[in-house]
């Protein structure tokens, strides 16, 4: 029986760490704080008794449950990241625990008049009688991915602690700046050491996912001239009006707030600029290779046909690849997904295959040759202020991964 307080507990240790990355630091880690959470890890992990555990000098975490069974079994590994998105603070977390949720509004700060509404996030009501942990309108919670990290560290204690659950040798590992798209760059494959990993960083209970996007970044810089505005006519060139039509170039339909499923997008998600200068970012997303393809080789075009529009080089585009479909990698070894889906099944969790609309660690991972399927963590609304997590989520997704161990081994009895 998983103690339920102190799994919680541990949680809100983490959480209330501040571990946000910067997209703009050339460092791994990308931020000095992410070490305060990686050293507590480290001492934590040889606390509950995991061997070999080691932290290198670029914060990747990794450690070992050696195999109770004297059959031969396939090593698996589980994977979780520590930073927290730059999307929204990280800074001075202060959750709350929402005991018995009663399916309506929660005040996040009543000051600011902030509100958690199943009206608008009705995925809420899924969890109507269960314990939420819930942000305090000021800053993201940071289940994305502490919660994965926590269900991890419960589980291998748990295993530890119950050495008549059969499993074989299982190896962890936790990772920073996987918000910012380098997770896995630095992550040593062969040191690892497992036949295929899971990531627990999906959201919804029962959520199991082996697709992902196509990931890209772009970053645009158009140059303008400032004279006085005064005396501009013929000498000004304001850089914000070219910025202004590339971004009415690209189809205003295919953004976030207007696709799901398998749809991709074009997503602005930073623009800063005066007359001289202005610069956009971008995010390009697809789940097909094809189409992802067509989408930078389009955001180029445009970008081109200004330039000889003007006949000057008005805008300077950069575009880089991030990381690509694990589908592809996963497909020829599908029995390690039904091992996931098995020990869903076998804990009365519906499993939820559905493609993931975002990447994870393990999307680079199995492009390195690290089959790595993603599981749910439990948390929603990642990024943000409305960020939640069922304490119940936890527990299964805890439960989940023992059982995923358990079911190893009895497949290579």
């Amino acid at each position: 029986m998983l103690n339920r307080d102190h799994i919680l507990n541990r949680f809100i240790s983490y959480i209330t760490i501040d571990t946000e990355s910067d997209p703009n630091s050339s460092t791994t880690p990308s931020t000095e704080k992410q070490w305060d959470l990686a050293n507590k890890l480290f001492e934590e992990l040889k606390a509950i008794g995991m061997s070999d555990v080691t932290i290198d000098d670029n914060a990747y975490i990794m450690a070992t449950l050696p195999s109770n069974v004297d059959h031969d079994v396939p090593t698996i590994g589980f994977i979780s990241h520590f930073d927290t998105s730059p999307d929204y603070s990280g800074a001075n977390v202060n959750p709350q625990i929402i005991e018995n949720y009663d399916g309506l509004d929660i005040v996040l700060n009543e000051a600011e008049n902030i509100i958690l509404s199943p009206d608008y996030f009705d995925d809420l009501l899924l969890y109507k009688g269960q314990t939420l942990v819930t942000t305090d309108g000021t800053t993201l919670l940071g289940a994305d991915d502490k919660a994965g990290i926590c269900e991890i560290v419960s589980a291998m204690e748990y295993l530890i602690q119950h050495p008549e659950i059969k499993h074989g040798t299982i190896k962890v590992g936790f990772t920073p700046d996987e918000e910012i798209g380098r997770g896995a760059h630095q992550f040593d494959v062969e040191k690892f050491g497992a036949d295929w990993a899971y990531t627990m960083d999906g959201s919804q209970i029962g959520e199991l996912e082996y697709e992902n996007f196509n990931a890209a970044g772009a970053k645009l810089k158009f140059n303008g001239k400032i004279v006085h505005p005064g005396y501009a006519k013929g000498k000004m060139v304001n850089s914000m009006y070219y910025a202004t039509e590339f971004i009415n170039e690209l189809p205003t339909l295919e953004t976030p707030e207007h696709t799901d499923g398998y749809q991709g997008f074009f997503h602005l998600y930073a623009m800063n600029g005066n007359v001289e200068e202005t610069n956009l970012q971008y995010i390009i997303r697809d789940h097909d290779l094809d189409k992802f393809e067509a989408r930078k080789t389009l955001i180029q075009k445009i970008a081109d046909a200004m330039n000889e529009k003007y006949g000057k080089t008005v805008v300077e585009i950069e575009i880089k690849d991030q990381y690509f479909n694990m589908k592809e990698k996963v497909e020829p070894v599908m029995h390690i997904v039904d091992i996931a889906e098995d020990a869903m099944k076998a804990l009365n969790i519906k499993p939820l295959i559905k493609p993931i609309r975002g990447g994870t660690d393990g999307s680079q991972l199995s492009y390195k040759g690290l089959p790595c399927p993603n599981i749910f963590a439990g948390g929603h609304n990642f990024h943000g202020r409305y960020e939640y997590v069922p304490v119940e989520s936890i527990l299964s997704a805890t439960k989940v991964i023992c059982k995923i161990a358990e079911l190893t081994q009895e497949r290579y009895k």
